[in-house]
């Protein structure tokens, strides 16, 4: 069995961090699947590559000089290279690059540049093969990635020792370079983990993992030693800075388990990310939310009696491309929470148009809530997680404007004025660590 290894931009920031991912590979055979990021900062006031390679495109496109951008690219890798004592003549492959600015590469070419250079670096410190993400990575004609890259990579991988595969980018049906949306490193470490038939997918960056709770709000909260995908997925969507989305689906689908682990810290236990978890003494998984919400509140009377009527309303909001929350409701009532961003300004006309089309008893746009959920697997099952909760926030003086605990049995949503937001957070979060029933 074989292990795949993301390292992030943070690992790969200078010649020491390539030393440090080297040791942790070298110190698995397993280990033989790497996915490398382009080089991150060094330091607060230092630029990623990736941002110096977009500069240098936009300069080509205005016709500017970008010696400057470009020069300060060039010193980082040949700087590497010399560190690293390594047998790669890299001028020669920033001339490459130079060549290709100058022929007017498209933008998503340029930007993959960084990823492409760390892997040529970093398969030559671990003695490893090099795999070309432009040939064996495809996104079809709408931009997904294409299913037909599993048995692509897969073949490139069926082999002896190390493989270096350059994160962020694949080719499109036409063969041209095309980068992931988001999360693109993240991305590739977990195709590749499916393509490769991996047992786990290690995703290393500078942190021991993920926490309980945001650092920002609660002080030094508890890491999670074990959480599902679910959990994962429901905690991200409601702010919490955890796994990007797209990175799960290629290995969640067939099980492979992620674990987050810190570069810095190799021994640390990390964060495990797999498809079922047992609670044992803990139900939680974590507490995330984020403010920047208003709630639509409409009233009717015999609301329950007319057909298609919350029907007609999620129309409405959906002919102005608003897209919705939750729709918590009553025998008369329905509200629709709605993020601030998506409203953009246009509740007064959203409101306009649903007293002239559907003829409500009142109408009302209540703004400033937060949204905060409580994330656990089986926590449906468990007697006392709502009393606890709920105790836990009129202790701590929190008035809750909204519940919405769904058939999902995984999570319990809450909505609180936005000045109560990190009071409530904490005290949710305390309630569940103090009594241990906070994850291990």
């Amino acid at each position: 069995m074989s292990i795949t290894c993301k390292f992030g931009g943070s690992s790969l920031a200078d010649a020491s961090q390539f030393q440090k991912v080297a040791a942790i590979v070298n110190a698995d055979p397993e280990r033989r699947f790497i996915v490398p990021s382009a080089p991150g900062k060094r330091h607060d006031d230092d630029t990623k590559i990736t941002d110096l390679l977009y500069l240098c495109h936009e300069a080509i496109r205005q016709r500017v000089t970008y010696d400057e951008a470009f020069g300060l690219i060039a010193d980082r890798y040949i700087d590497l290279a010399q560190w690293l004592d390594l047998d790669l003549d890299v001028e020669d492959l920033l001339g490459h690059l130079r060549a290709d600015l100058e022929r007017g590469a498209s933008v998503d070419y340029v930007a993959s540049r960084g990823e492409y250079l760390n892997g040529k670096i970093l398969a030559a410190l671990l003695e490893a093969v090099y795999v070309e993400p432009a040939e064996h990575i495809r996104f079809d004609a709408d931009g997904r990635l294409d299913p037909v890259t599993y048995e692509l990579l897969g073949n490139a991988l069926d082999g002896e020792g190390r493989y270096v595969i350059p994160g962020f980018y694949g080719a499109s049906a036409d063969g041209e370079v095309k980068t992931f949306s988001r999360g693109g490193s993240d991305i590739t470490g977990a195709v590749v983990a499916r393509a490769a038939g991996a047992k786990v997918y290690e995703n290393w960056t500078d942190v021991s993992g993920l926490l309980m709770a945001d650092p920002r709000v609660v002080s030094n909260p508890r890491p999670v030693e074990e959480i599902t995908y679910r959990e994962i997925r429901e905690l991200s969507y409601m702010g919490a800075s955890v796994f990007h989305d797209e990175a799960m689906f290629p290995v969640r689908e067939v099980g492979i388990p992620i674990h987050i682990k810190n570069t810095n810290d190799p021994d640390a236990k990390g964060t495990r990310i797999q498809k079922t978890r047992i609670p044992k003494d803990h139900a939680l998984g974590g507490v995330a939310g984020r403010p920047g919400f208003t709630m639509l509140f409409i009233e009717k009377a015999l609301m329950n009696q007319l057909k298609g009527f919350g029907r007609r309303v999620l129309e409405v909001i959906a002919a102005h491309d608003i897209s919705y929350e939750h729709t918590p409701s009553g025998i008369d009532t329905i509200s629709v929470i709605v993020s601030d961003e998506e409203l953009a300004g246009r509740g007064a006309l959203l409101l306009e148009e649903i007293e002239r089309t559907l003829d409500p008893d009142r109408t009302e746009l209540l703004p400033g809530l937060a949204l905060i959920a409580t994330v656990g697997e089986g926590m449906s099952h468990q007697i006392g997680i709502a009393a606890k909760l709920f105790s836990a926030l009129a202790d701590a003086g929190v008035n809750v404007r909204v519940i919405d605990q769904g058939a999902s049995e995984i999570n319990i949503i809450v909505g609180v004025e936005e000045s109560d937001y990190e009071q409530a957070v904490r005290a949710i979060y305390h309630a569940f660590e103090s009594d241990g029933s906070g994850p291990r």
